[in-house]
């Protein structure tokens, strides 16, 4: 295993009063932006030996055979029989979605990156948004029951901030009416579900290995399914449909890895648990350092399961009587470039909130989860030092309101 560590920013300042804070006149707190999502990146040198041997072969990409140690490597750290690299996660969704002949509605979380739905409608699929569970924030699946029609053909469940959908309820809805589940598992590469890792459920899981993953391949994706005939489809799929150099036997696209990506992801692999390692320690340095401050909660990750502990969510109550985007705001002008995943929901991004404008009347959960919910950065680009103060910083905001 790699060990990955932190690079710390010394802070600016200490914040222990309103004057202290940027808002209020102050210099920020850091002298460069913090972010959400910053790049993990494992052994330069690793990855650059690659490439090395990539330029030296001159198979840059069409399943050369960096992908394809990629796609094996990533088969067995998952536990599942096949895995379908692609250039990156939407158009693996696409795929995934074609090649399960899904059709008509397809009933999807609003509260998820607009990724899922567009899969869904740039395929003249319509995405059905059923409402969520306020404790995990993924599908409630009393919800997904209402939602379903003569029209449904399938689910996707979203595995959110890593934490696994209700796997078992959905797959047995999905049984009792013939409906296909799939989910996107963008946030879960090296999560589990009781005990068994994510990857190995309904009939195929989509992962991202975008650059603000807690494992990146820079850019690309992946699906990953047990099902044999769903494996050979894709492959054929995401290259032009080609059975050889000159036999198309399949629609298809262009949907391959190339190899530089596969290169990152290996190196990226190897340093993983290393990341992981971090993430956790600076999730604890949260809960911490967030104890005790009225209105704020952080999500929190079940201790029995495995988690990239990637997302640092709090949601901020109404009785602090600040605004969440208050809050944002606040922590921008020190540097602290928060975000407020995925308001306001699908739902209300376009073309959605066109198609569907009275939609938020069967979302109560997702609309209050929305307008709460603030993510924090993490990763091996912040250090505990840092933690502190952005957490000094929540505290004054909310405390001198």
């Amino acid at each position: 295993m790699t060990d990955v560590g932190s690079q710390t920013r010394e802070p600016m300042k200490k914040i222990e009063r309103p004057s202290d804070l940027a808002i209020n006149g102050a210099p920020p707190a850091f002298a460069s932006p913090l972010h959400v999502g910053r790049p993990n990146i494992g052994s330069r040198e690793a990855f650059m030996r690659r490439v090395g041997q990539i330029l030296d072969d001159h198979w840059l990409t069409n399943n050369g055979p960096v992908v394809q140690e990629f796609e094996q490597r990533i088969a067995a750290f998952l536990g599942v029989k096949h895995c379908v690299a692609m250039c990156n996660g939407t158009i693996a969704l696409e795929i995934a979605i074609r090649a399960l002949g899904l059709k008509g509605e397809v009933i999807v979380p609003s509260w998820t990156f607009i990724a899922t739905a567009h899969a869904l409608h740039w395929q003249e699929i319509t995405p059905v948004f059923a409402d969520i569970d306020p404790h995990t924030h993924n599908l409630d699946p009393a919800a997904v029951r209402r939602m379903i029609t003569p029209r449904t053909s399938g689910i996707i469940g979203v595995h959110l901030w890593g934490r696994a959908a209700p796997v078992d309820e959905l797959q047995s809805i999905a049984d009792e009416h013939g409906l296909k589940l799939m989910f996107d598992a963008a946030h879960a590469f090296g999560s589990s579900y009781r005990g068994r890792t994510i990857g190995c459920f309904g009939a195929c899981e989509v992962l991202s290995f975008h650059a603000t993953k807690a494992f990146n391949t820079m850019e690309g994706g992946a699906v990953v399914t047990n099902d044999d005939a769903l494996a050979e489809a894709m492959r054929l799929m995401r290259n032009f449909g080609f059975s050889g150099y000159d036999n198309v036997i399949h629609p298809g696209t262009n949907g391959k890895m190339i190899e530089v990506c596969a290169a990152m992801g290996l190196a990226n692999l190897d340093a993983f648990e290393g990341v992981v390692a971090v993430n956790r320690r600076n999730h604890a340095a949260y809960a911490s350092a967030l104890a005790g401050i009225p209105g704020v909660s952080l999500l929190a990750y079940d201790p029995d399961e495995r988690n990239s502990h990637h997302y640092v969510v709090i949601e901020i109550d109404e009785s602090t009587g600040v605004a969440r985007d208050e809050l944002i705001a606040a922590l921008h002008a020190e540097n602290v470039l928060a975000r407020k995943y995925f308001w306001p929901g699908c739902h209300g991004m376009k073309p959605y909130r066109d198609l569907f404008p009275h939609a938020h009347l069967v979302l109560p959960v997702t609309e209050r989860v929305a307008s709460r919910v603030i993510v924090l950065p993490t990763g091996t680009g912040v250090a505990a030092a840092e933690i502190s103060v952005i957490a000094s910083i929540i505290s004054e905001r909310l405390q001198r309101s």
